[in-house]
């Protein structure tokens, strides 16, 4: 762990100069108490640092939060082994392609009978009238992934057991409730003559209705997300046991890590927020995924204090996706990816393995953070483009 200065504390080896600058400015805001903890996936990021985890008194800033309100992973121990799998692992792809509907903007065309309930706890809640205003359709959003880094694997692990793995979040309604509360703390801070190291490090004060209505928002988008991961488990499990046979949950783990939650730390009550970041307290359990075509971890959190009981949510971007496509060839992330049923698509070059940090220094990085409890290969990767 490195020091940055007395309110920044860094647990990542590799750390680029502009995120570095980046997290210090952040670091610098007068509401962090008692310090901001980097984790070892961290890179640049929209106003603040992905790979974040921000303690503050009296104030939210929701950029820092993140536009993807409620990302996160859930990932399903089954009972299977590979050897009892079919060997028609392309099938499978098609399978769960055809349950999920994929990429920015591609929703489900009617509500399927399974998401009623979750769609009535929705409705039910504190922020639904907000998420009606934002984006009508939410109820087809839901059972959706989305493009970008979010995914559907199935992997093994070390003992060969087969585990169901995904990657989203609170899809377009969340993203637009995020938008719409980034703009309101921006003019909030106008009001308020407010000078800001950057408009994206707006914030709402706790004494204000604006912030109460964000947090009525922040609770809504982050239990979608949490039931949008649910509904697409289930979808999962019914193309799996099309494709073999039905699967037993013998484990499962469903974490957020674009949040915030109230916590205490070093005997005082917060807002704290995990931007690419997962909870990790002792014995809780969590997943940190790599990229394409590398491993992924179910872990333990160990509780590390001084981290805010966090840990890294992923591998963290090396490269832009423009660098990236720019960088790449079809070719090498052909021979990345061999061996795993997926996409075969150049839609995909921006999610070559290595336009990410390498997943076992992160894992290194994070040693203190976390105790690794399985580690995962991909045999199927599904993606949206």
């Amino acid at each position: 762990m490195e020091r940055i200065n007395e309110r920044l504390l860094n647990w990542a080896s590799v750390l680029e100069d502009q995120t570095r600058a980046q997290a210090v400015t952040t670091s610098r805001m007068p509401f962090i108490d008692p310090h901001l903890a980097l984790m070892p996936d961290a890179h640049l990021g929209k106003g603040a640092t992905v790979g974040s985890v921000i303690p503050t008194v009296g104030a939210i800033m929701p950029a820092a939060v993140g536009v993807d309100i409620g990302c996160g992973m859930f990932a399903v121990r089954t009972q299977y082994h590979a050897e009892e799998l079919p060997a028609d692992r392309d099938a499978l792809h098609r399978a769960i392609s055809a349950a999920v509907p994929l990429s920015a903007g591609k929703y489900n065309t009617k509500v399927r009978p399974g998401a009623a309930p979750r769609i009535a706890e929705l409705e039910e809640l504190a922020g639904a009238d907000q998420a009606e205003a934002a984006s009508p359709n939410w109820r087809l959003q839901l059972g959706s992934l989305g493009s970008g880094n979010h995914f559907i694997e199935v992997s093994l692990d070390e003992a060969d057991q087969v585990w169901l793995f995904l990657h989203s979040g609170s899809r377009g309604v969340g993203n637009r409730l995020a938008g719409k509360h980034i703009a309101i703390a921006q003019q909030q801070c106008r009001r308020r003559g407010a000078e800001l190291p950057h408009p994206d490090l707006a914030y709402l004060l706790e004494d204000e209705p604006q912030f109460d209505s964000y947090l009525r928002a922040l609770r809504w988008a982050q239990r979608f997300a949490f039931l949008n991961r649910e509904e697409m488990m289930d979808r999962v499990l019914e193309a799996f046991a099309r494709w073999h046979a039905p699967a037993q949950r013998l484990e499962s783990v469903n974490c957020h890590h674009n949040y915030t939650e109230q916590e205490t730390h070093f005997g005082k009550q917060v807002w704290l927020s995990r931007k690419g970041a997962i909870s990790a307290k002792a014995g809780q359990a969590g997943l940190i995924p790599g990229s394409m075509g590398s491993a992924s971890y179910v872990v333990a959190g160990k509780g590390n204090r001084l981290s805010l009981c966090s840990a890294p949510h992923g591998a963290g971007r090396n490269y832009s996706r423009t660098a990236a496509r720019k960088k790449f060839s079809r070719a090498d992330l052909d021979e990345r990816m061999r061996g795993i049923a997926w996409g075969r698509s150049n839609a995909f070059l921006d999610e070559h393995p290595d336009a990410y940090k390498d997943i076992d220094v992160v894992m290194r990085d994070a040693a203190e953070l976390v105790e690794i409890r399985h580690t995962l290969r991909q045999i199927v990767n599904v993606k949206g483009d």
